[in-house]
């Protein structure tokens, strides 16, 4: 912008340059003495330059861009993460329902029990479709208030969950990712094995025969249906994911439903898991229906069955009792090697 000096002498009078700028004459004229006041005045000091705190933009520019394509790497890796099963056969993955095991109504014994299952049974993973802990925030702090379990002594319960076993998966659920940034369950994970990963997660299981099975595993699935409990996941796989099976849990319910793609004859298992929690206030308090049928259903894996065979993936509801299943198959499996 040209000095109001320069803008007298364009438009030949002050008032004429105050109509210019659409100001009042007053107006122009105080500021005109402003600036003339100022002309010709010397400072009697010199400040050094100062750096900018802020990166030159050429470099700000680059900087995001890296960021963007580490950004894009971690998301494009995660879109199907890749497991190598390293023992051959059937196997199985017993998939829990939400711990909670700080809350006074959760089971811990049956935790405990399933726990042990899991880990004398040759071949069965453990796995859990999340809210480890209450983990009561903001305005829910209260309600540590209406549980006898301290926040110190519900941190010690998660990290005892979290190392009582080597997860194939777990994930964070709502309750869990109410921590941010600051998630415990994300640095314990670390020295774990398996994936987590807070919302959802999926696995791709390739076995030594170089058979591949998809597991789509999510704290839940969009979609709630008063008729079919398993509605969630059901949904997903009409929608379009053409996964070998379908978790989730974040309700409190059970339901089980399966569904077969007529293009390419893939059959799917869709599982809602229900809750170690088996005493709930808040169910209580809006009169929620005690739909908690199974806590940690077992699939059984079979590579020697096609995606289309029934027998390829088999489906029992309680951890010992697939746990049997799998202990025969894999026996049956070892003597049909042993006789070949």
């Amino acid at each position: 912008m040209p000095s109001l000096r320069d803008l007298v002498a364009q438009h030949g009078s002050k008032a004429a340059a105050a109509r210019a700028l659409g100001w009042p004459v007053t107006t122009f004229k105080d500021r005109l003495a402003a600036e003339e006041a100022w002309e010709g005045r010397e400072p009697t000091f010199e400040v050094e330059p100062l750096p900018s705190e802020h990166l030159p933009i050429e470099e700000l520019i680059a900087h995001r861009k890296r960021q963007f394509a580490q950004k894009r790497r971690a998301k494009e890796a995660r879109k199907l993460i890749p497991v190598r099963v390293k023992i051959d056969g059937p196997f199985g993955i017993c998939h829990g329902g939400d711990p909670h095991t700080d809350d006074d109504g959760t089971d811990l014994e049956l935790i405990e029990r399933h726990i042990a299952v899991i880990n004398r049974t040759e071949g069965l993973f453990g796995a859990n479709v999340g809210d480890v802990r209450n983990n009561w925030v903001g305005r829910l702090a209260r309600l540590y208030g209406e549980q006898s379990t301290s926040a110190t002594d519900a941190l010690r319960l998660t990290e005892w969950f979290l190392r009582s076993v080597n997860w194939l998966y777990l994930i964070g659920g709502n309750h869990d990712v109410w921590s941010g940034g600051d998630d415990p369950i994300k640095w314990v994970m670390r020295q774990q094995p398996g994936v987590y990963q807070a919302d959802g997660a999926r696995l791709n299981l390739i076995t030594p025969s170089g058979r591949q099975f998809r597991v789509n595993a999510r704290h839940d699935f969009k979609g709630h249906s008063m008729w079919n409990t398993a509605h969630g996941p059901a949904k997903a796989v009409q929608m379009g994911w053409r996964d070998h099976i379908l978790t989730c849990g974040h309700l409190h319910t059970s339901g089980y439903q399966v569904l077969k793609d007529p293009a390419s004859g893939l059959i799917s298992h869709a599982i809602r898991v229900a809750s170690y929690k088996t005493y709930d206030r808040y169910a209580d308090q809006l009169g929620l229906p005690d739909q908690n049928i199974f806590v940690a259903p077992v699939t059984i894996i079979d590579p020697a069955f096609a995606d289309d065979d029934p027998r390829c993936i088999t489906v029992l509801f309680d951890p010992e009792e697939g746990a049997d299943y799998l202990t025969w198959k894999r026996a049956k499996w070892k003597q049909a090697k042993r006789a070949a």
